[in-house]
């Protein structure tokens, strides 16, 4: 660990429910540069945190493309007007000196995201300045338990609090159930046919496909499909539906749960795709919490037809 607070900014969120809380909370307040600390265990991976695109500058790519004759260009409208007032920038440009009419913050930081997967922008990303999450990831959880070993010299002091934290965190992360003795040699033909009969069952429920599940609520994908367009017309989302409109509308008859699994069968086959909240400020908390959590980054909160 690199400094002291670096140790206590992990061990005070150790104390968190499920490793995880938002950087804002009164355990953090001690901390006077807890956006530097964050970036800098990020790069080891230890925590991860929600993030915002902080500046963009344009490739070799993109200034190619703005080369090419309009009816070529492989990007839509508003994607071209961002990219050259990215060209027009004499280095990096930060978001909100975009500045093009009708263009929706949430959309801009959609077109940036889309821009730079291209390979035609370059953006830097930095911890969200509003409500943003931090929370302790795998590989984090893996160096805690297994690797980590404080170094003489570095004069950590802290408080029995953190210490408890940590071996409350140990104790939950190394409790393993005890590993039976051998007992291969009493194993008969009944267990073996038990367990072959268990195997068999699971196996076939597992051959049970998505349509016998499409039946218990008549909802097909296809239904769904045309509910996000229908509902994108009427309120005007501009192929950018947030999806708590989709889920007032299907919830019920749908769970949350059968619906998410239709939204990924629909990503997956290419028919419409997700994008992260990138600034919550525009939605209500009970908003934001219908979007679906990822363990990396924000939840996907706007859903597009492709």
């Amino acid at each position: 660990m690199e400094t002291n607070d670096h140790l206590k900014f992990i061990l005070k969120l150790l104390g968190c429910k499920n490793y995880r809380s938002r950087l804002s909370a009164s355990a953090f307040n001690s901390f006077k540069n807890k956006n530097k600390i964050c970036q800098d265990l990020g790069d080891r991976e230890l925590i991860d945190y929600t993030r915002e695109i902080g500046s963009a500058k344009i490739l070799p790519a993109g200034q190619a493309l703005l080369k090419l004759d309009l009816a070529e260009l492989p990007i839509k409208d508003k994607e071209l007007k961002v990219l050259k007032r990215i060209d027009q920038a004499s280095g990096a440009i930060t978001p909100g000196q975009i500045k093009i009419s009708s263009l929706r913050t949430h959309r801009r930081d959609a077109i940036l995201k889309s821009l730079s997967e291209k390979g035609l922008i370059e953006v830097e990303t930095k911890v969200k300045r509003q409500r943003a999450e931090v929370w302790l990831t795998e590989r984090g959880v893996e160096y805690l338990r297994d690797d980590y070993n404080p170094h003489k010299g570095n004069n950590p002091v802290i408080s029995l609090d953190l210490l408890n934290n940590y071996l409350r965190f140990l104790r939950k992360t190394l409790s393993v159930k005890p590993v039976p003795e051998d007992t291969s040699e009493s194993l008969n033909s009944e267990s073996l046919n038990s367990a072959s009969l268990t195997s068999t069952t699971l196996n076939s429920q597992s051959l049970v496909p998505d349509s016998a599940a499409k039946k218990v609520t008549d909802i097909s994908d296809e239904e769904i499909l045309q509910t996000i367009q229908n509902l994108d017309r009427e309120i005007g989302t501009e192929n950018y539906l947030p999806i708590f409109h989709l889920r007032e509308k299907l919830q019920p008859p749908l769970s949350r749960e059968q619906l998410d699994k239709a939204l990924y069968r629909l990503q997956g086959n290419d028919q419409i795709d997700f994008s992260t909240l990138q600034e919550a400020n525009a939605y209500t908390p009970e908003q934001i919490n219908t979007g679906i959590p990822q363990n990396v980054g924000g939840p996907l909160f706007f859903i597009s037809l492709n």
